[in-house]
């Protein structure tokens, strides 16, 4: 199985790569999450990759972090989730916004990704639990509060974008209730 490759990088048409290692060039696809932040054509890149074989093709698909490679490693082993669609997934969301929507259980955001219905979310939301959100580090002890998704859900009825709600139940203390913690993310956001 090839886990790396390092070399130079020949072309970039999203979502395929083109890597020169010693003379071979390798066809990588990535995430648009790893797209974005690639060198330019013709300097070094590392990819840390994951290798399909498939009775009609082998695949290589390539990520700039660890984090992205379990993640997308995390999606296929869901049943009905291939290599597409993990990638569809991750090019859609960082693994650090599916892992929240994980730990929140929030079928919306993974409904916005194109390709991913609201069953799909679901099964997806489902079977990554415990697997994906404890990757969120500092953020997930906050967030696998009972009570997060209520003050998430609050925060966007008073008018406050998703991205600042989530931004602010980083800072609520495990275990704290819904009105204590809406009164957090308040005195939080009016700051900012």
């Amino acid at each position: 199985m090839i886990g790396r490759i390092a070399g130079i990088l020949l072309e970039k048409n999203p979502p395929r790569l083109l890597v020169d290692c010693a003379g071979v060039g390798y066809e990588v696809d990535v995430p648009m999450s790893t797209f974005y932040n690639l060198p330019h054509t013709g300097e070094r890149v590392i990819l840390l990759t994951q290798q399909i074989v498939r009775e009609d093709a082998h695949l290589l698909f390539g990520f700039l972090s660890a984090d992205e490679r379990t993640a997308f490693r995390e999606l296929l082993k869901i049943t009905g989730v291939g290599a597409r669609m993990a990638l569809a997934v991750l090019s859609g969301m960082s693994v650090g916004e599916l892992a929240q929507a994980v730990t929140l259980q929030d079928a919306a955001r993974l409904t916005r990704v194109p390709g991913i219905g609201k069953k799909t979310a679901e099964r997806l939301l489902l079977e990554l639990k415990g697997r994906l959100g404890a990757e969120l580090g500092s953020a997930g002890a906050a967030s696998t509060s009972e009570h997060a998704t209520d003050v998430v859900n609050a925060l966007l009825a008073l008018g406050y974008s998703e991205k600042e709600a989530l931004n602010a139940i980083k800072a609520l203390p495990p275990g704290c209730g819904v009105s204590e913690g809406i009164k957090i993310a308040l005195k939080l956001l009016s700051k900012g």
